[in-house]
């Protein structure tokens, strides 16, 4: 049985993702704290993968994660996304118009903050690591006068009330993650890649490179950039390649790699269908 850490503890979106992504295969779910530790239980040969989130729809890219994964150098196999629907929980009998304080992962605020001025003008927002941990808090303190924000797993978990179902602000609303591995997985049916390169400081280096993608096919359906540490004004490029002829990749990866100071493969694996 694969063995796969999460951020956060059962209940989580990311144990959603997860169990999305496996299918019907039976896996071991290892909570951890944080994604730093998440990522390092795969380092440590603690576990055989880890999904870890990457860029959600309405917060946007969570570049700490871009971060970790070049820095314990783990490779991508693969991808999910997963439809988020928020819904605000509190314990049994209590009333939303008591609510003082919302306890929820700042993403998850963010998410939800058209219905939180609307619905709690006045309530505390306290950020907390987890989803799913918020929840669980909530009912060991059984205080009637917060709420917090999750799924409906997390609500039948816990044991917490579903007051208002649906409160994010966009319905279109989905969280991709990543499936990380020390090794590369290589299957005939890998479509997507995710690069990471560094081009000289001057006008036109990017274009340059991203031209050459244009010129063999290849869709970037992602360009993100992260500051380079110690080096002020200078970036690393992330982008994601799909690709229908791997041919056409093969010798734009080839091209590019003469236009860039470094170049690193993150990941080659099949595209993730997008939720509908």
């Amino acid at each position: 049985m694969k063995k796969v850490s999460i951020q956060g503890i059962k209940g989580s979106f990311h144990e959603d993702a997860a169990l999305k992504y496996f299918n019907n295969e039976k896996i071991e779910i290892v909570e951890c704290k944080t994604f730093k530790q998440a990522v390092e239980m795969v380092d440590r040969d603690e576990v055989d993968l880890c999904v870890m989130a990457i860029e959600n729809s309405i917060a946007g890219s969570l570049l700490g994660n871009y971060t970790l994964m070049r820095q314990y150098h783990l490779r991508i196999i693969g991808e999910v996304y997963l439809h988020i629907e928020m819904n605000l929980l509190m314990n049994n009998g209590a009333n939303p118009q008591d609510i003082k304080e919302i306890h929820s992962h700042p993403i998850a605020l963010k998410q939800c903050m058209e219905f939180i001025e609307k619905n709690a003008t006045d309530a505390i927002l306290l950020e907390k690591s987890d989803t799913a941990g918020a929840a669980k808090a909530l009912k060991e303190s059984k205080r009637t006068d917060v709420a917090t924000i999750g799924n409906t797993r997390t609500s039948e978990l816990y044991n917490l009330e579903v007051k208002e179902k649906g409160i994010e602000t966009n319905k279109r609303n989905y969280t991709r993650f990543l499936v990380l591995k020390k090794q590369s997985e290589t299957t005939s049916e890998n479509n997507k890649t995710s690069i990471c390169f560094e081009c000289g400081h001057y006008h036109g280096s990017l274009a340059n490179v991203l031209k050459i993608f244009s010129e063999y096919e290849i869709n970037l359906t992602k360009i993100q950039s992260i500051p380079i540490l110690g080096k002020p004004e200078e970036y690393s490029f992330h982008v994601d390649l799909e690709y229908l002829d791997q041919n056409k990749y093969e010798k734009a990866i080839h091209k590019a790699l003469k236009n860039v100071s470094s170049l690193s493969i993150l990941g080659e694996y099949k595209k993730g269908i997008m939720p509908r």
